[in-house]
């Protein structure tokens, strides 16, 4: 069994993640990938959280939601990340993940309530925990709920998958052709520049809990074993004390 930095991951997927080559929805394929891959880092002996988001479903209804009230507009978001969350669980019990949706939002039918102790208790028998809901409020993004969970649960760090981009980026690639990665950098930092590694409520409450990210391409799902093996892929956002410098990546063969 290869050896693992981490006993206890949450693993932050944007929907967008979930869409594949499609324009909005989810792709089996992708779901798969993600599946398997997850299925790779419990074998490692790791317990695995995860908080998805719901920007594939809510983002393709951005036409019907102009004009929506903000939190009406939240609420709806909050929906959509629990049909990602169910989609994700179907996905990870093919292939013999054991895997509980805990929900921010009231929906026994299909969801476990969300229990801080409930949801420990299922990570300590080995089963996948995936948050869905955001944090149940509106006005909070669903990073700020990966960021609250990892606290709560006592993660040791949030992987944090990117679609399609390779980490933290210095400047906008939309508009600077130049923009070039930076591999590690602490949050204070990361608030004052105004990079787009989470949005500011998330990233001050991982500062303030000294929360390590990793933020990574999660197009590539294999990615997300190498994260948890500890490979510097992407871009490490930490505290002064704890941020490491990088080893060269070895070629692979």
């Amino acid at each position: 069994m290869a050896a693992t930095p981490f006993s206890r991951v949450l693993l932050k997927l944007s929907g967008e993640s979930l869409m594949g080559e499609a324009g909005y929805g989810m792709d089996p394929e992708r779901l798969a990938e993600i599946a398997y891959a997850i299925k790779q880092v419990r074998d490692l002996s790791v317990e695995v959280a995860i908080v998805v988001g719901g920007g594939n479903i809510f983002r393709g209804m951005a036409e019907s939601a102009k004009g929506m009230d903000r939190a009406s507009a939240d609420y709806a978001g909050m929906l959509a990340t629990v049909l990602n969350g169910i989609a994700v669980q179907d996905a990870c019990e093919r292939i013999g993940v054991y895997t509980r949706v805990l929900s921010a939002l009231d929906i026994q039918e299909v969801a476990e309530p969300y229990i801080r102790r409930r949801a420990i208790r299922h990570l300590e028998k080995g089963r996948v925990v995936i948050f869905a809901g955001g944090t149940g409020n509106p006005y909070f993004t669903t990073d700020t709920a990966a960021a609250l969970r990892a606290c709560e649960i006592g993660a040791q760090t949030i992987l944090m998958g990117k679609n399609g981009v390779e980490g933290v980026l210095d400047k906008d690639p939309r508009e600077h052709a130049d923009a070039a990665l930076i591999t590690e950098i602490t949050h204070l930092e990361a608030v004052e520049r105004g990079l787009k590694v989470m949005d500011t409520t998330a990233l001050t409450l991982c500062m303030e809990n000294d929360m390590p990210i990793r933020v990574f391409n999660v197009n590539d799902a294999e990615n997300i074993v190498r994260v948890v093996r500890g490979e510097p892929i992407g871009t490490l956002v930490a505290s002064g004390a704890r941020v490491a410098p990088v080893a060269p990546k070895e070629p692979r063969a």
